[in-house]
C-alpha cells in the first residue's frame, strides 16, 4: 500500500460519502496519536514547590474566568 493508492481511492469517494471519509481518516490519525502517547516514558521529574505553586495559581485563574483562548494565542504569535 503506498500513498498514491489511497490518493487515488480519494479521489474516487463520491462528494457525498466525503464528511464520512474524513471522520474515518480523522479516526486513524487521532488513534496513532493516541497510540503514541500512551508508550512514552512516564514523566519521572518531580513536581518541585514551583511549579506547584504555579499549578495552583492555574487551576484559580481559570476558575476564576482569567483564561486566554486558543484563537488569541494563534494572534498573539501571528499564527491566523
Amino acid at each position: 500500500m503506498t500513498r498514491e493508492i489511497l490518493h487515488a481511492l480519494i479521489g474516487r469517494i463520491p462528494e457525498s460519502e466525503l464528511a464520512t471519509a474524513h471522520r474515518l481518516l480523522e479516526q486513524l490519525v487521532q488513534k496513532a496519536a493516541i497510540r503514541a502517547a500512551m508508550s512514552a516514558a512516564p514523566d519521572d521529574e518531580p513536581v518541585t514547590t514551583g511549579d506547584a505553586d504555579a499549578i495552583t495559581r492555574a487551576r484559580k485563574d481559570l476558575l476564576a474566568g482569567k483564561v486566554v483562548s486558543h484563537d488569541e494565542i494563534l494572534a498573539e504569535f501571528e499564527i491566523r
